[in-house]
């Protein structure tokens, strides 16, 4: 690998862009990061990436491309660089939601080599759950982004028609995942601790519970009967959690998302 260019330097594009160099394989300087808005891209540049507005030169200097703009934003960006891609044929890693190989084919030209990944922003942190899908033409570049994603986290090859679920997962699924952390510590401040106690208490206690299911390879029925008792304070929390819906409204959350991110992007077919 040699240069790397992230076109679309907003929150995803910025968490890797520092995931990357926090893994300790790229340095910022490989790094060429790009914006509309170029100016917030300061903090970033003060950091030694590479940053500006010049899509058509980052990705003439990159030999791996990663689109990470907004869906409504690709068909611009598609008009600009696609003779630059036709030319150079860099390895395309493609982390915009909701647009499919044929679309990327007929917006770009057909025959690149194309990936699409769904990261989450624990990227940043290299704790992502990246899942991956190679285009017709892409198994080196589906080398190439796996090697990129499992430097943030860990990866899963999917076919493409499991992006969008995936996208509702993974992506979304930080912030679902966040927001029990958030229920969790505001109940830890109904029973008495302090906000900052709580909110270590219930972030510490769900990173634990997570841990177990990946190191353990256990299912999730085994770990909670684990910490249930007959007539004990557990399965009494568990149980009216229940009766509130909890597992419900998690099920039907990801599956609204699922159905709003196949809608992100209504363009050519």
């Amino acid at each position: 690998m040699t240069g790397l260019a992230i076109i679309g330097g907003g929150n995803l594009g910025g968490a890797l862009a520092r995931g990357w160099v926090q893994s300790g394989r790229w340095k910022a300087e490989e790094i060429h990061v790009t914006r509309r808005a170029f100016e917030r891209l300061a903090s970033l540049g003060g950091m030694g990436f590479r940053v500006g507005a010049d899509n058509r030169k980052a990705v003439d200097a990159c030999d791996i491309v990663v689109l990470a703009v907004q869906p409504q934003q690709i068909e611009a960006l598609a008009s600009e660089i696609a003779p630059i891609l036709d030319a150079t044929r860099p390895k395309i890693i493609s982390v915009v939601s909701g647009v499919t190989f044929a679309q990327l084919d007929e917006l770009f030209g057909p025959g690149l080599p194309m990936v699409r990944a769904m990261p989450n922003t624990a990227v940043e942190i290299g704790e992502s759950m990246t899942c991956l899908s190679a285009g017709e033409h892409g198994e080196d570049a589906l080398a190439t982004a796996t090697e990129l994603f499992d430097l943030v986290g860990s990866t899963l090859v999917v076919a493409e028609r499991m992006m969008i679920p995936a996208t509702a997962l993974c992506a979304c699924g930080v912030a679902f995942f966040l927001r029990s952390v958030r229920a969790a510590s505001q109940g830890g401040i109904e029973i008495g601790f302090h906000p900052e106690e709580a909110l270590l208490l219930a972030a510490q206690t769900a990173k634990g519970a997570a841990a177990l299911l990946l190191e353990e390879g256990t299912h999730p029925e085994a770990e909670i009967d684990r910490v249930t008792t007959p007539r004990g304070c557990t399965i009494a929390g568990l149980n009216e959690m229940e009766h509130q819906g909890f597992s419900s409204a998690m099920i039907k959350g990801i599956l609204l998302s699922a159905r709003q991110a196949e809608g992100l992007y209504q363009g050519q077919e």
